[in-house]
């Protein structure tokens, strides 16, 4: 499970948790899910980390691609972060952008290389190195504690290579940044 998604089966069951805890008020409608919860979460972590296609993923669950991708668009909201409004005084925080390459051209700016990208922005506590907000299309000042942190949220392939269209690249973002906490606070 580590290799597919680089989380424990512990920080994984938490995941599952919040999530489950937010669909608990969703009047269930239409069919049910062909995938119980834990492993819908687990096919969303696995797509994040890994950016295989679906026609490849969706085989390793036992579903199909257009299953698989409904699958995605259900609970990749529900993971993302919910940035925090209040911060304690004196707490440092650090900011830091960057670009990273998507195939929707809606939502993207050529760069230099003629490659089209997004722009990526990160807030992390500096003590703790926990990322507390990510912002949406806007740019701050690069500083260079928070590379680290970056380099980590890199390694969850999607942020290489951005295949989701729309609002999908953001949501993908802020849980990718969840999913970075629950990994390093454990």
């Amino acid at each position: 499970m580590a290799p597919f998604t680089g989380l424990s089966p512990r920080c994984l069951a938490k995941l599952v948790t919040v999530v489950r805890r937010k669909i608990a008020d969703e009047p269930r409608r239409g069919r049910p899910w062909g995938l119980p919860l834990e492993n819908r979460v687990l096919l969303v972590a696995a797509y994040w980390r890994t950016n295989l296609t679906l026609r490849r993923l969706a085989p390793l669950f036992g579903v199909a691609k257009s299953a698989a991708d409904r699958i995605i668009d259900d609970p990749g909201p529900k993971l993302a972060l919910q940035p925090r409004k209040r911060f304690a005084k004196g707490t440092v925080l650090i900011v830091d952008g960057t670009l990273v390459p998507t195939r929707d051209h809606s939502v993207a700016e050529r760069s230099k290389n003629h490659r089209c990208s997004t722009n990526h922005q990160v807030v992390i506590d500096a003590d703790t190195r926990l990322v507390v907000v990510v912002g949406n299309r806007s740019h701050n000042q690069v500083r260079a504690r928070v590379e680290h942190t970056f380099a980590r949220m890199k390694g969850w392939k999607i942020l290489r290579d951005c295949r989701l269209k729309g609002d999908g690249v953001h949501h993908a973002k802020l849980g990718i940044a969840r999913l970075h906490n629950l990994a390093l606070t454990g």
